[in-house]
This record gives structure tokens, C-alpha cells and sequence, in this order.
């Protein structure tokens, strides 16, 4: 295919006004296949066009493994929100959010290029449009990059904490008050798929707020919010202090009479500024089956609903902090 260009524009942009495909599908193509120009081969997304210019390319759109193809095909991940520079979706359990060597199955990544969303570029191939993550067993809010502009100033207000979440959490046995803590984290030493509070850790700070105790009283729903974002936080700070989140056999035990699937957290609120219009965002993630059946069954659901209220919700942390 051979186009001449009526006008000065960048190579990348003056491709996707002739393809009906995801600028990140353009990027990556001009980036690894390349594009020729007036016969000089070129891979620079950013490259002036000027008037008159002859840009030749045979663009194939690239197959997907049908194994991920089925995957994809039958996941339903909710958008909670959507424009030109971000996307906020409800992450459900079991999800990976991007690929890794150990990951041989659908992630969330696969699922936004299936759906030819345009990600930002600037995280690497398997992270596209990723700027945070959230465990495969956690749900709730996660933002996605869709340029590369909103994903460096979401990367900045990650660092500033002008972008963070507030969680809930499943938690046994009940916490005696509200509390926060600043316990550095590391590698554990003796497990290298656990995290543990170690002396020369990486300093992690994170608040907990009592919402309502279970009927029986061996459960609790609490809050968490996170003033640093190390893996697995929340979980290693629980532990401790000899609590756990419910289905965390990782961190905690797993007793005989325990059906539960996953890990019961769930990030709820998520809060940003947005990176074009400067305005400040608040995004909310209803949650899953699973988690809600355990509250209806052990909890005063009534009660809960009034106080995980989100304004309610959000000043609970300003009052305690």
C-alpha cells in the first residue's frame, strides 16, 4: 500500500487515520517492522511528514494463539470509565493483569489489545498501558494508560500519592483498633514467593480502619489504604500482627471448614487526577459474588452498605490518621 500525505503530520498518526486499528497496533508495528518513505525505510513513530510524501507499508494485523483468543473471548472485565486518555475497569479474581515468563495464561493486557484499546507504549511490550498492578486473587479499581503522556503523569502522581486506592478486606481475627502501620518490607528469605517485614526493607506504611465485626465475631471487615505500594502490603502487614485476610494461604492458614476461593480484598475506591484536564477523580468498583455472599451471610449487610458509603468511607481514614 502506497498513500501520498496531504498534510504535516506524524508518521504514527497519519497511519491510523488510514488504518481501523489501536494506535498501539500502528506503534508496534512501525517500530518492529517498519515503514517506507518516499522508498527510505524508517522506525520512528515520531516522524515528520511534509506534504506531498509517499509512506508505503503492507500492514497485517497480528494473529492471536487461539488459546488466548478463547480466553479473551469469554472474559468480561467491567469498565467503570473510559476516554481518550484513561480507562478504569473492575479487575475480577483470577486475573493476571500483564504477561510474565510464569504466566501461561489470559491476562488483562491480552484482553485490552483483543478489544484494539490504545495503550500507552512506554512500560515495555507485556505492560502496555499497565501504570500499577493488582494480585491475580485481588479485584477492583485499576486505571490503564492509553498514551504515553497520561501514562507518565499517572506514574508521577503514583509517586507523588495524588493517585492511590482504599480497600476492603476480609479480615480474622478482628483487629483491636484502628491502626496504622510503617514496617519496612523485603523478600522473605526463606520463601521467595512471600514478602515479610525485614529490617532492611523498603519503608511501607499502610492504614487500617475497623468497618463492621462478622456476627459470630471470627470475622471483620476492615479498610486499608496504602501510602506506599510494595507487593503485597496489606497481606505482609496484617501477618504482622497475626491477622490475616480470609483465603490468603500464603500469609495466613487455611482452616479445615475454610471454602473459601481466593484472597478476600478488593480495592474499592480508587482516586486520581486526571492527566488532560487536571481534575480530580473518584472511581468506585462494586464487588464480586463471591466476597458479597460472605458478607450477607456473616455480617449485618444493612449496616455495611451505610458504612462503605464512599464519602462516609474516605473521611473514616481522614478522622482516624
Amino acid at each position: 500500500m502506497i498513500i501520498k500525505t496531504d498534510k504535516v503530520m506524524r508518521l504514527d498518526k497519519f497511519m491510523q487515520t488510514q488504518l481501523d486499528v489501536s494506535r498501539n497496533q500502528i506503534e508496534n508495528f512501525i517500530r518492529k517492522i517498519g515503514v517506507k518513505v518516499d522508498g527510505k525505510e524508517t522506525f520512528k513513530n515520531g516522524l515528520k511528514l511534509k506534504v506531498g510524501q509517499e509512506v508505503e507499508f503492507e500492514f497485517v494485523v497480528a494473529s492471536i494463539d487461539n488459546t488466548i483468543r478463547k480466553g479473551v473471548e469469554g472474559l468480561n472485565v467491567e469498565i467503570i470509565y473510559e476516554d481518550d486518555d484513561i480507562l478504569v475497569v473492575n479487575k475480577p479474581p483470577f486475573l493476571v493483569v500483564h504477561p510474565a515468563p510464569s504466566v501461561k495464561e489470559v491476562t488483562l493486557v491480552d484482553w485490552l489489545k483483543y478489544k484494539n484499546i490504545s495503550l500507552s507504549t512506554i512500560s515495555g511490550e507485556e505492560r502496555h498501558g499497565i501504570v500499577h498492578r493488582i494480585d491475580k486473587q485481588t479485584t477492583g479499581t485499576l486505571v490503564v494508560a492509553k498514551n504515553n503522556e497520561a501514562h507518565k503523569k499517572l506514574s508521577a502522581q503514583l509517586e507523588d500519592k495524588t493517585m492511590g486506592r482504599y480497600y476492603l478486606g476480609l479480615v480474622t481475627p478482628s483487629l483491636k483498633t484502628n491502626l496504622t502501620v510503617e514496617k519496612p518490607i523485603a523478600r522473605n528469605p526463606h520463601n521467595r514467593l512471600k514478602m515479610a517485614v525485614r529490617e532492611n526493607g523498603r519503608y511501607a506504611k499502610t492504614q487500617f480502619i475497623k468497618v463492621l465485626t462478622s456476627n459470630c465475631e471470627n470475622y471483620e471487615l476492615v479498610g486499608a489504604k496504602l501510602f506506599t505500594g510494595r507487593t503485597h502490603q496489606i497481606r505482609v502487614h496484617l501477618s504482622s500482627f497475626n491477622r490475616m485476610i480470609l483465603g490468603d494461604n500464603l500469609y495466613g492458614f487455611k482452616p479445615k471448614a475454610d471454602k473459601i476461593g481466593r484472597v478476600m480484598l478488593h480495592a474499592y475506591i480508587l482516586y486520581l487526577i486526571h492527566p488532560r484536564t487536571s481534575e480530580k477523580m473518584l472511581f468506585e468498583a462494586k464487588i464480586f459474588d463471591d466476597f458479597s455472599e460472605i458478607l450477607d451471610k456473616k455480617f449485618n449487610r444493612k449496616v455495611i452498605d451505610e458504612k462503605i458509603d464512599k464519602n462516609r468511607f474516605i473521611d473514616e481514614f481522614s478522622a482516624n490518621h
